[in-house]
């Protein structure tokens, strides 16, 4: 009996390590709600990647945008309408980027910021309001019984979907604005050492510079209360339960940052929050040979050598 037992043992441990080294695991069933511009560009390198990893993508945005374009190779598109036209749209994002590189006073520049915020806030808001109320696309979500949702909190109108579906969500950015996401996170901010968005400080802060990074930061809650309130009463209204934006962004399970230390201050990140910086990287071009001169020269020219 014992030499029977032990041949029969061995057989069984044998079928349980052949069976766990077998890849039973199917792809997921992602839900991306993206922004446009520059924050879409970067997420498509990561859309690619699920890609080829065997997972499967539905990416929701505007019929008016700039960049989300149908890809039957990487994803699945729905779009919805709005109520705004391509020129509309093309016109805020060229006064929205101008205003970044504009070297002017801090006033003029908090003046200019906020008009500019107003009008880009509600036209933004008027395509998260069209994609929550479309029936269709919502019942469209509902019946597809997505894994994940995919998202750049910038807006949260992603995250309000996530929470109507009650799934996961997987947070792609860069920053947002007022340091939501330190708040959101409970993670430690402090304007005396973290610089502001926008203020061109590093962490090597002088102490008027430290007062004006505080003051900055006081007038980024005037900023974004008018920004993201909207988004606490629609959410509040869509969702039928009171949650403001701080609340609505604190249950995104992780934080991919559009960040790397090599580049950025040093500052406190919380266990769910990933530095993936390189990112931006991943599509990387040989420089052209006059490109290539002159970045060697400039070399050249700070070498300490010479």
């Amino acid at each position: 009996m014992f030499p029977m037992f032990h041949f029969q043992k061995e057989h069984v441990v044998a079928l349980l390590l052949f069976m766990s080294s077998l890849n039973f695991t199917s792809g997921g069933k992602l839900l991306v709600v993206p922004m446009d511009g520059s924050h879409w560009l970067s997420m498509q390198s990561v859309l690619k990647q699920l890609k080829q990893n065997g997972h499967e993508a539905v990416v929701v945005a505007p019929e008016t945008n700039i960049h989300i374009k149908p890809s039957d190779d990487l994803y699945t598109m729905k779009t919805y309408p709005v109520p705004f036209t391509q020129e509309e749209l093309e016109e805020k994002y060229r006064d929205g980027i101008n205003g970044i590189f504009e070297e002017i006073p801090f006033l003029v520049r908090f003046v200019r910021t906020y008009n500019r915020v107003k009008t880009t806030t509600a036209l933004l808001y008027s395509a998260c309001t069209s994609l929550l109320y479309n029936q269709e696309l919502m019942k469209y979500f509902e019946q597809s019984k997505f894994d994940a949702l995919f998202t750049d909190p910038m807006m949260p109108c992603g995250q309000i979907v996530a929470e109507y579906l009650g799934i996961p969500s997987i947070f792609f950015l860069r920053g947002i604005p007022c340091g939501l996401d330190s708040e959101a996170l409970q993670c430690p901010s402090p304007p005396s050492y973290v610089p502001r968005i926008f203020t061109t400080y590093t962490d090597h802060m002088t102490f008027a510079e430290r007062v004006k990074n505080l003051l900055f930061r006081l007038s980024e809650s005037f900023l974004c209360g008018f920004l993201y309130s909207p988004y606490s009463n629609l959410a509040a209204e869509f969702l039928q339960k009171d949650m403001t934006v701080t609340e609505l962004l604190s249950h995104g399970s992780v934080w991919l940052m559009r960040a790397d230390f090599a580049f950025d201050y040093p500052k406190p990140l919380m266990p769910n929050m990933v530095s993936i910086g390189g990112i931006n990287c991943a599509g990387k071009k040989s420089l052209t040979q006059i490109l290539y001169a002159r970045s060697h020269s400039n070399i050249c020219l700070l070498s300490p050598s010479r």
